[in-house]
């Protein structure tokens, strides 16, 4: 059968290090439920914990959720001034900072150095690299998908999400179609189509369900943000972090799967080839 007859499904937990409270529930979530992946922020408050749990996980896949909004780099503001805050986060401009990574050399020349820091930390924690994916999708961005494609291969890069959900705003989708042809081009692995964007923070039981009814050919990938407890951070306000942990240990989100029977695990296990050290 081949791929694009058979149906995959991807369980992705993303924000692993955030937060204790996130990294609970993921662990939950991989023993007690469905979830099979999760996408680590390696410079986040909680990125050691997070590194021990996966370590316990063998058969957790684990990927690089590269952070260049909304968050903390792996620099000091010193190197990357360009990119951050006074206080040395960044920020939330996105379309601000794209034109900025288009246009500015200098700002290019810090982007490369914190992307390479975000692999060189993910390298050090000795995890199998499953997949990239970028926090609020940045890597949509053809500056930051060209960075993360050179940088990325020196690192065993084989697969990144694409954040291609379907009924998605017609303005998004010629970005998509470029992106789609990037990877391909590159042959870089990517997902058939995600969810996770239109409802995050609201990925239910009952979405879930809707979404299994309807899942098609091909790899598909859906994303949650799980956690403990809610109100994680400002920027999650509203965010129903033990809806989705209940989500994914639902006994009727595991029977609809084992009914439906697809392909699980993660991009390793669906879309490239076994590599050294990938969990069997």
């Amino acid at each position: 059968m081949t791929r694009d007859e058979r149906r995959g499904l991807i369980f992705t937990a993303d924000d692993f290090g955030l937060h204790p409270a996130v990294n609970e529930a993921v662990e939950r979530a991989h023993r007690d439920g469905v979830l099979t992946t999760a996408s680590l922020m390696v410079a986040a408050p909680a990125a050691a914990d997070a590194v021990e749990r996966a370590g316990r996980l063998q058969r957790l896949r684990v990927g690089l959720h590269l952070v260049l909004a909304d968050g903390v780099p792996m620099l000091p503001r010193a190197k990357i001034p360009e990119l951050v805050d006074a206080q040395g986060r960044f920020g939330s401009a996105m379309a601000r900072d794209g034109f900025r990574f288009f246009f500015l050399p200098r700002v290019r020349r810090q982007l490369a150095a914190e992307i390479r820091a975000q692999f060189e930390a993910f390298a050090a924690t000795r995890l199998a690299l499953d997949h990239v994916n970028a926090h609020k999708h940045s890597h949509l961005h053809p500056t930051v998908l060209s960075q993360v494609l050179s940088i990325g291969r020196e690192f065993g890069l084989t697969a990144i999400r694409l954040p291609a959900e379907p009924g998605m705003p017609a303005p998004l989708r010629p970005w998509i179609a470029l992106m789609r042809r990037r990877l391909d081009r590159a042959g870089i692995a990517h997902n058939d189509r995600v969810f996770g964007i239109a409802q995050s923070g609201a990925m239910d039981e009952t979405a879930l369900l809707a979404i299994l009814d309807r899942l098609q050919p091909g790899v598909t990938e859906i994303y949650c943000h799980p956690a403990s407890h809610d109100g994680l951070t400002a920027s999650m306000r509203g965010y129903r972090h033990t809806d989705e942990l209940a989500a994914l240990c639902s006994p009727r989100v595991r029977q609809r799967l084992a009914e439906l029977n697809p392909a699980t695990g993660g991009f390793s296990d669906l879309l490239t080839a076994p590599r050294d050290g990938a969990a069997a």
